[in-house]
């Protein structure tokens, strides 16, 4: 799979996609992540990328020019499946769309800056827009980072453990179940009997028990959106 980013601020995204899952997947071959400097692709002497926005108002606006250019050399090598845009004004991300992008070959993420990008790019060019949710970032680098990292650790390969993924909170609409790890015993609290039991037919049970207990308790607009 095939991830370009494109960027105001490369930097943001270097130590995130660097390390970890990530760093992981590119060495593993599974996953080609390019960052793409919208500067490289700036207006005149100083590679302007922002203008103030027509009909004024503060805040700063990404221009349409280099963001097509950039655009344009990239679907000039390659069939993109999506061209995102991270906006406040987005669908709000979810497990599922993680799962769904994860089977794609190629996409491209646009990050926004300042006040965002000019609307005829959006317009022109967007098949996909993501919120993380209701609240505003400087821009939209932390957004494609968490992205790409959802994506990514759903590949086939990526994990060392090939059910980790498929039991992490949301694949099934329910939280994880509590986890524990050694010692046994920590601060007079005991890990529960069921986990040291050996019966993995009782031990599936409980977890799917909590499962629905902690989401219930925690998060019930996920068993019930309507509520």
């Amino acid at each position: 799979m095939r991830i370009d980013i494109i960027s105001a601020v490369p930097e943001l995204l270097h130590s995130p996609l660097q390390h970890s899952i990530p760093k992981r997947a590119v060495e593993k071959g599974l996953a080609t992540i390019v960052v793409h400097n919208l500067h490289d692709y700036g207006i005149g002497k100083y590679k302007q990328i922002d203008d103030y926005p027509f009909g004024g108002g503060a805040g700063m606006v990404l221009m349409p020019e280099p963001l097509a250019a950039c655009l344009e050399s990239l679907i000039k090598e390659r069939t993109y499946q999506h061209i995102i845009y991270t906006s406040p004004d987005g669908q709000t991300y979810s497990q599922a769309k993680a799962n769904h992008l994860s089977t794609l070959e190629n996409i491209i993420l646009i990050c926004g800056h300042y006040k965002g990008i000019d609307h005829r790019i959006r317009e022109k060019y967007v098949t996909m827009e993501i919120s993380m949710g209701d609240f505003v970032l400087s821009g939209g680098e932390i957004v494609a980072a968490a992205i790409t990292d959802s994506i990514v650790r759903l590949l086939p390969g990526v994990l060392g453990n090939e059910e980790s993924a498929l039991n992490d909170s949301f694949q099934d609409n329910l939280l994880a179940p509590p986890l524990y790890t050694r010692p046994e015993e920590f601060q007079s609290m005991k890990v529960p009997e069921i986990l040291l039991s050996g019966n993995h037919a009782k031990i599936a049970e409980w977890r799917f028990d909590q499962s629905i207990e902690r989401t219930k308790n925690l998060r019930p607009d996920i068993l019930d959106p309507e509520a």
